[in-house]
């Protein structure tokens, strides 16, 4: 099957029930992605299918055919990083970093969206992804930055 990822088309041929995550990562080394709870519940494995914030973790690969995906290494374009990417290194927003590609493709969905949200709705676009370091409040800073780009 075909999966077009960061603009790229991939042919795969994953088996039954296999994951987003697990084509990502495995089959293609695209490591970005991380796996947390294997759940959906932590969004350390977050991409963007058809430009929405997905847990990879529970998507099935096939599930993906013929939808745009991107993934961490596909925000950086010619050189430059993502103004999300920016804001959240500019804030210096992470610790650990475990939770980092999930945290800035679940932003980057939510600035699609919403180009300048309230606090109240980063809130919201970003529950369900976990920061085990506890660095909410620079996740609401970084994005409030990336906002303004």
């Amino acid at each position: 099957m075909e999966l077009l990822i960061n603009g790229m088309n991939y042919t795969v041929n994953p088996a039954a029930g296999t994951s987003l995550l697990m084509v990502l990562r495995d089959e293609l080394d695209l490591t970005g992605s991380k796996y947390g709870c294997g759940e959906g519940q932590c969004g350390a494995c977050t991409v963007l299918l058809d430009g929405k914030a997905v847990r990879s973790c529970r998507v099935p690969a096939t599930a993906a055919q013929g939808k745009k995906i991107t993934t961490i290494e596909g925000l950086e374009k010619d050189g430059r990083l993502h103004p999300v990417q920016e804001a959240f290194l500019k804030v210096d927003v992470f610790q650990c970093g475990y939770c980092a590609s999930g945290m800035v493709m679940s932003a980057v969905a939510l600035l699609n969206d919403k180009p300048k949200p309230t606090d109240e709705e980063i809130i919201t676009a970003m529950n369900g992804n976990i920061c085990r370091c506890g660095t909410y409040p620079r996740v609401i800073s970084a994005i409030k930055e990336a906002s303004k780009a």
